[in-house]
C-alpha cells in the first residue's frame, strides 16, 4: 500500500486544465520535490490533496483511504498538515496562540468546558503550550525568544517559518511545504533545508513545491517535475538535472551549463 497515491487527477478551471491525468506515489519516509514552471498545476495539485478543490477525475488515497469529496479538515485529521504559498496567519493573536491553535482538532476543550473550567481544561492547556514552545524550539532565536509577540510583526521569513512550526504541531504523518523559503536569504535557506531533513528524521513524510533548486536537490530523494498541468518526468535530483525535457522546460540552458 503506498502511504500517499494520486491516480490520473484531472482538475480544470472554465474547460482549462489546471492538471491532466496526474499520476504518483509517495512513499512512507520520502521527501519528494514537486516542481515545474509557474502555472503548471503544483498549487492546484495540493489544493486537490487537501481537500480545497474537488476532482471531476482521478483519485487520491492516503495510507489507502480515498480522500475524493473529503472536507480540508477531515484530511488534516487523517494527518495531514500543509503550509500555503502566502502565509495564513492569524495576525492579532501571538505567536503561542498560532501554535495552540494548531492543535485545535486534537484537544477537548470547547465552549462549555472553557467558561467552567475544569482541573483538566488547565492540564491540556499547558501540554498544548509545552507542546508548541517544543516546536518552536526548532527554531531556535527566530521565534522562540518572541512568543508573546503579534504574529504581525514577524518578518515575512519568519511568518513562513512559524506556518511551518504550526502545521508540525498538528502531528502530521504528511507535511506538504509551498515554498518554504520563499523570501529567505543563502544562509536562512540552508537552515530550511536542515530543518526538512530533521522532520522527516522525527518520522513525517515531506512533500514540497519550491523554485529554489539548491533546495530541490539537496533535501529531495525523488523529485516529480510538472507542465501545464502534466507529469513529464520523476526520478532522482540526479535523473532530474539530467533530463533534456526538463531542462527546456523549467531548469533552462544556465542551469544545464553550471551544472555541468
Amino acid at each position: 500500500m503506498d502511504f500517499l497515491s494520486i491516480e490520473r487527477v484531472t482538475k480544470t478551471f472554465g474547460g482549462l486544465y489546471a492538471l491532466r491525468s496526474v499520476s504518483f506515489t509517495i512513499d512512507e519516509g520520502e521527501i519528494v520535490s514537486l516542481i515545474g514552471p509557474n502555472g503548471a498545476g503544483k498549487t492546484t495539485l495540493y489544493n486537490c490533496i487537501s481537500g480545497l478543490y474537488d476532482y471531476p477525475e482521478g483519485n487520491i488515497s492516503f495510507q489507502g483511504k480515498s480522500l475524493k469529496h473529503l472536507k480540508p479538515h477531515q484530511i488534516a485529521e487523517l494527518g495531514l498538515g500543509r503550509t500555503f504559498q502566502v502565509t495564513r496567519l492569524f495576525n492579532k493573536m501571538t505567536i503561542l496562540e498560532n501554535m495552540l491553535l494548531g492543535q485545535h482538532y486534537h484537544l477537548r476543550t470547547g465552549l462549555w468546558s472553557a467558561l467552567v473550567r475544569p482541573g483538566w481544561v488547565s492540564a491540556e492547556e499547558n501540554r498544548s503550550e509545552e507542546k508548541g514552545l517544543k516546536v518552536l524550539s526548532l527554531f531556535e532565536e527566530r521565534l522562540l525568544p518572541r512568543i508573546n509577540d503579534f504574529a504581525e510583526t514577524l518578518s515575512y521569513a519568519n511568518k513562513r517559518r512559524l506556518e511551518i512550526a504550526r502545521a508540525l504541531v498538528s502531528d502530521p504523518k504528511l507535511l506538504l511545504l509551498d515554498e518554504p523559503t520563499a523570501g529567505m536569504n543563502p544562509h536562512e535557506t540552508e537552515g530550511i533545508i536542515h530543518l526538512i531533513k530533521k522532520i522527516r528524521g522525527s518520522g513525517i513524510t515531506v512533500l514540497i513545491i519550491e523554485h529554489d533548486m539548491k533546495v530541490i536537490m539537496e533535501a529531495s530523494d525523488r523529485i516529480v517535475v510538472l507542465d501545464h498541468g502534466e507529469k513529464i518526468a520523476e526520478g532522482t535530483p540526479s535523473d532530474i538535472q539530467n533530463n533534456e525535457q526538463v531542462i527546456q522546460a523549467y531548469m533552462g540552458k544556465r542551469y544545464r551549463h553550471a551544472a555541468s
